[in-house]
């Protein structure tokens, strides 16, 4: 496994980011993370293999019988969603500005900033 993945990254910053109690910071970096664990879902409605539960509906019996599999994502991946995310925030920030509410676009912006720098760290996985 990689040393320093993009997700490791964002965690160390988050640690940083709680540590100086910086709000902005700490929304972009747990939505960028959420965003992550988001796309390794996997599809719902995926076979299930363990025995069906007589009590609850669509419920399967045993101990961690419903638990799936993520997915792995690679390191191109994880950079496009963050990616995604600073596109949001900036398309957003522009909004914003548009229609009169300049302290919260500059809030997304400020955010955009931190998930690129963290997108943007050299990886030393080297």
């Amino acid at each position: 496994m990689r040393s320093r993945d993009l997700r490791t990254r964002l965690r160390e910053q988050l640690r940083a980011a709680v540590r100086e109690r910086d709000r902005i910071a700490i929304a972009a970096l747990r939505d960028a993370i959420a965003a992550l664990d988001n796309a390794e879902a996997v599809e719902p409605g995926a076979e299930q293999s363990a025995a069906s539960s007589e009590y609850v509906a669509r419920g399967v019996v045993g101990l961690g019988a419903a638990e799936a599999e993520r997915r792995l994502l690679d390191p191109e991946a994880q950079r496009a969603i963050v990616s995604a995310e600073i596109e949001g925030r900036l398309a957003a920030a522009t909004t914003y500005e548009q229609h009169g509410h300049s302290s919260r676009a500059t809030d997304l912006r400020v955010s955009a900033e931190v998930l690129l720098a963290v997108l943007d760290a050299p990886n030393a996985s080297d």
